[in-house]
């Protein structure tokens, strides 16, 4: 399974879109790796969420957003589901696509998103090449090789999502935007079973402190969720652990995340960063 991290930062973006903070003013500055658009994560052909950064990812990473086959949502919020650049996926705007079928599964209220934000000037022709499915938590789908299981995240109230992905016999948990995880998603997994060759990780907070509840994690959220999938046996040593969706808040330096990954064993991910499991 091949994973791309295309975005790696939170809703605001790193530099954050309006901030006139010391930190994302010297991000401007720098540039480089500290720079993250919004969260999109490339497994194979399928991709976790669709940012209004896509086209960044196509232009500057050389993304061929064609080729996404399946794409999973996880939630409704702007920087994860940018439903309105649908209406360019055909007609003239875009030909020769490498495939020509796109199949989205998501909750209920991401699905009445799409409808709306399309409904202007979505063509029929445009349109019949794209299914949309709505799913919900605690669900098992098959399609085109993959299986994906659907979990439930800790993060808004309309019902967000998290999946494990399998391919053959390739398993990889997405675990963002999310909290903790709610009990019933260890439950749940504890009946799936199976080894994970990868789990991805909101670590938006990285080092900085935030209250219990929290909707996305920090670094020790993210310790306590690889220790207990440890517990069940699901993780050990050969397991990949890569954090993202990092905020400006906490000022992702390139010597933080070092540290980070020094401290904590988990590797930071940049745009851009591709790794094989």
């Amino acid at each position: 399974m091949r994973v791309t991290y295309l975005g790696t930062g939170a809703a605001e973006g790193v530099p954050a879109l309006f901030c006139g903070c010391e930190y994302c003013r010297g991000v401007k500055l720098r540039g480089g790796r500290e720079i993250r658009s919004r969260a999109q994560v490339l497994y194979d052909d399928l991709s976790v969420d669709f940012p209004p950064d896509a086209f960044y990812h196509a232009s500057v990473l050389g993304a061929d957003l064609s080729a996404i086959r399946y794409l999973l949502v996880t939630h409704s919020h702007m920087d994860h589901f940018n439903a309105a650049d649908f209406i360019l996926r055909g007609y003239k705007y875009a030909r020769d696509l490498t495939e020509e079928r796109l199949d989205i599964f998501a909750n209920g209220e991401v699905c009445a998103v799409f409808e709306e934000a399309t409904r202007r000037e979505m063509r029929l022709d445009v349109r019949q090449n794209i299914g949309l499915h709505p799913v919900g938590a605690f669900e098992e789908l098959s399609f085109g090789g993959w299986r994906v299981h659907t979990l439930a995240a800790r993060h808004t109230s309309q019902e967000p999502l998290v999946f494990l992905l399998e391919r053959e016999g390739v398993r990889a948990l997405h675990l963002c935007d999310t909290g903790l995880l709610p009990e019933e998603d260890y439950a749940y997994l504890g009946r799936v079973g199976g080894k994970l060759a990868l789990v991805t990780l909101d670590c938006t907070f990285l080092y900085e402190a935030h209250g219990a509840g929290a909707r996305h994690m920090g670094l020790d959220d993210c310790a306590e969720v690889m220790g207990r999938l440890e517990k069940m046996g699901l993780a050990d040593g050969s397991t990949k652990r890569v954090i993202t969706h990092f905020s400006h808040n906490s000022t992702p330096s390139p010597e933080l995340v070092a540290r980070a990954e020094k401290e904590y064993g988990f590797v930071a991910a940049y745009d851009g960063m591709t790794l094989e499991v």
